[in-house]
């Protein structure tokens, strides 16, 4: 059993395994090798030697507690024929949906579509850098790719009134997203994925009146079926104002907490391990000011499960050397 796992399901404290979101990619120069001879990023992710050798990049390098496999949540809209790309400068610019040829898709046509994300999870899992460490899966939270799958574009500040108006397209969509998730969580573990996170990046978008129907409900459903299936679940819903109203309710795992939040509060409220919270920026500081950050969660998580990550992903400009002081400390505390 990998540290996080004896964390998550042992709740024990005295352990701090440590491996951080967006640990696979573009601050790491081997990766933008391998991205300037792959510019479509789609094709990249369907590639399993290479995504399996990218989810592999920061293992050689840092002595991190989990490989996360090298993928992207919209790999469901993409299963689901829905056109995907990625534009520079811009991100995920997604097509037209056709909600009457989503409907008619089977398990079968989207498992072989998104077929070589399950290969690559598979080689990174029986690779020896994986030895007792996580290989973590993941995907996208129903609403977040809701906001995906109908804005076509990431919303990055706010939504348009009208994105709500079509209450039968939006019912339909959530009820096909949500089925195909389990597809996609199930495939994930059977190649060998040991502990899923659902990321909600844009759960901070919506009205306290909402939440129930666009992220409670189906994000409950899927916490329930991959705990079915005996594999620990991680929540990261980013933005949202109650993280443990969030926790009563979905019954995660481990949450994995925002740098918006107050630590102190969180450790204080909640019960369930915690993951996460410290600010990227801070590894585009100084060794100090990190080491004090870094010190400054560890201290109030002594007693409490914590696996140590940040509150969002890895930017692209931090130093490799900066992550690799950020891991030592982590081990040394």
């Amino acid at each position: 059993m990998s540290d996080i796992v004896k964390v998550i399901k042992n709740k024990i404290t005295n352990l701090n395994p440590v491996w951080v979101m967006r640990q696979a990619g573009r601050y790491l120069p081997e990766f933008r090798e391998i991205r300037k001879k792959n510019p479509d990023f789609i094709n990249l992710c369907l590639n399993p030697s290479l995504a399996a050798e990218i989810t592999l990049q920061p293992l050689k390098r840092f002595s991190l507690d989990a490989a996360i496999i090298f993928s992207d949540i919209l790999m469901i809209p993409y299963g689901l024929n829905q056109k995907v790309e990625f534009k520079k400068n811009i991100g995920p610019i997604l097509g037209d949906l056709n909600i009457d040829q989503i409907s008619k898709i089977t398990e079968n046509d989207f498992s072989n579509r998104v077929d070589p994300v399950y290969k690559a999870i598979n080689i990174v899992k029986n690779n020896e850098l994986t030895e007792n460490k996580s290989t973590i899966g993941f995907v996208g939270a129903p609403w977040t790719l809701l906001v995906y799958i109908l804005n076509k574009q990431s919303p990055k500040i706010k939504l348009e009134k009208s994105f709500f108006n079509n209450r039968s397209l939006i019912e339909q969509t959530l009820k096909i997203v949500v089925k195909f998730l389990k597809v996609h969580i199930k495939n994930q573990i059977i190649n060998g994925a040991e502990i899923i996170q659902i990321f909600d990046s844009w759960a901070g978008l919506l009205e306290d009146k909402d939440l129930d129907f666009y992220i409670y409900n189906p994000t409950c459903s899927l916490v329930e079926f991959t705990k079915s299936l005996n594999v620990p679940v991680i929540c990261f819903p980013r933005g949202i104002k109650d993280y443990k109203k969030y926790c009563e309710i979905v019954k995660p795992d481990a949450i994995c907490i925002d740098y918006e939040v107050d630590p102190i509060k969180i450790e204080k409220e909640i019960d369930i391990p915690v993951q996460g919270g410290m600010n990227p920026n801070i590894l585009l500081t100084d060794r100090d000011n990190l080491k004090k950050e870094i010190i400054k969660y560890l201290d109030i998580f002594k007693d409490h499960p914590y696996i140590f990550n940040l509150g969002h992903g890895v930017l692209p400009e931090t130093e490799p050397s900066m992550m690799d002081y950020l891991v030592k400390t982590v081990k040394n505390y």
